[in-house]
């Protein structure tokens, strides 16, 4: 590989800074995980104020001026800019979630909120989700601060609380609460893209995101007739809806590509020198462990995930409800909607728990090509391609702002280590090596002139 203490623009890193950079980024993740910040839903979460704190504080030590602001009881996020050599550039906003998702100690092996540094990984919850950005973040500010750096552009960093829920306490307030903090920026990142995937060539991909399926939320309910259970009923709310469900949960969903999906496909299938059906399970399975970055991106999708009915064994309630978790493709809402008002009929109805619409950004970008520049300078032999998430993150919320938003998230995995198993599973960790390369490769990208054709040094 190159050189990793490279800068595109600027002076290099010396061996001594570098040293500090990557020694402060483990230290910073794994302190982060041990602030339990867990989001239970429905506004219940905790340790997020102290973790906001915690990081503006580091930040102002720096030399910045963050604020913390807080859209409910010690729901709290935390927002710096950064002012780049021109202020008249488009800004660029970089955010992570100081939210995890709950764990369950007696499923782990080790404490989910130890934060220990061993044999080569850091571990804890929220060890790549995403607390490993979040330290990227964070190490990259306190380095330029103590280098005298400023990027080429005003860096907006932003640390949200609620991500793992509706989002509504974190991004969303901001977005709709304090929008004048993200006055000039023109293009986002943040989670889910820039990692390493092992193809069955044994090359290296790394997927950008460049959008996201949108994501409603929906109640349904049936009505009927209520009676007593030992007696005949014709109008039943509970078989209503669950043959209703049984509808929903069996509907084939055609397959529809849209433009980055077809990107990712030609530049795999032309990598690869094989022709794939995305339809066909058997077909992906070609592409290896990017058959799961398509695989769910190829349609809409619709799963029931609540259900509610009665109240006790011999009575008909008169109402049954349930819960359903749709994900529409960008371009793709209109159909959905008419599809599931067909299915539902005339006995149940709907309505929304939570709506975001699909998100996309251009994958022919400067931004794009700087991003995969950044790769490539990291790891030669980096396969760069777009695709769409197939569930959702802050973007959705940054979106209605006009910003393009992207994933991109850097980290390198050897082969077998499988960062889906953890993410929001047991025994989360991140590497200690991809924590090394990530830092490095978004350092690059941040100090990239956005007006600058990207360079491939």
């Amino acid at each position: 590989m190159n050189d990793p203490s490279h800068c595109q623009d600027g002076a290099a890193l010396s061996s001594a800074e570098d040293a500090a950079l990557i020694s402060e980024v483990t230290e910073l993740c794994a302190r982060l995980i041990r602030f339990d910040t867990s989001n239970y839903g429905g506004g219940d979460s905790r340790g997020e104020r102290e973790a906001a704190e915690w990081t503006a504080g580091l930040l102002s030590d720096s030399g910045y001026e963050p604020v913390v602001l807080e859209s409910a009881p010690r729901r709290a996020s935390t927002v710096v800019r950064i002012p780049g050599e021109d202020r008249d550039a488009p800004a660029l906003l970089v955010h992570g979630h100081l939210d995890v998702v709950p764990a369950e100690p007696a499923d782990w092996s080790f404490d989910p909120f130890c934060g220990e540094i061993r044999d080569g990984v850091v571990l804890g919850r929220g060890a790549l989700d995403m607390k490993d950005m979040d330290a990227m973040m964070l190490a990259i500010a306190r380095s330029w601060a103590r280098r005298g750096v400023r990027p080429p552009r005003d860096v907006v960093m932003a640390f949200v609380a609620d991500e793992e829920d509706t989002g509504e306490l974190g991004a969303g307030f901001l977005v709709d609460r304090h929008p004048d903090l993200f006055e000039g920026v023109a293009t986002a990142i943040g989670e889910s893209g820039g990692y390493s995937l092992h193809l069955p060539d044994a090359s290296r991909l790394y997927p950008i995101a460049v959008g996201e399926r949108g994501s409603a939320w929906m109640d349904l309910t049936a009505r009927g007739a209520a009676g007593h259970g030992s007696r005949p009923g014709p109008d039943n709310a509970v078989a209503t809806l669950a043959t209703t469900l049984s509808a929903l949960a069996g509907h084939r969903w055609p397959a529809r590509i849209v433009p980055a999906v077809a990107a990712l496909l030609d530049g795999l299938c032309a990598h690869l020198g094989i022709t794939v059906d995305p339809a066909d399970p058997k077909s992906l399975a070609q592409l290896g462990e990017a058959a799961k970055l398509v695989e769910a991106t190829v349609a809409n999708t619709l799963n029931p995930t609540i259900l509610k009915a009665g109240y006790k064994h011999n009575v008909i309630p008169s109402e049954a409800t349930a819960g359903v978790d749709g994900r529409i493709l960008p371009g793709a809402e209109e159909d959905f909607f008419a599809t599931v008002d067909a299915l539902l009929g005339e006995k149940v109805s709907r309505s929304f728990h939570s709506f975001a619409a699909p998100v996309f950004a251009d994958h022919e970008s400067r931004e794009f090509a700087a991003m995969a520049a950044a790769l490539r300078r990291a790891d030669p032999e980096a396969l760069v391609l777009p695709f769409i998430m197939s569930g959702g993150t802050d973007a959705k919320a940054f979106a209605r702002l006009g910003i393009q938003c992207y994933g991109f998230g850097p980290g390198l995995t050897p082969p077998g280590f499988d960062a889906w198993r953890y993410v929001h599973g047991v025994d989360e960790q991140v590497l200690v090596s991809s924590l090394e390369f990530g830092v490095r490769a978004l350092e690059d990208f941040l100090r990239s002139d956005p007006l600058a054709a990207p360079t491939e040094r």
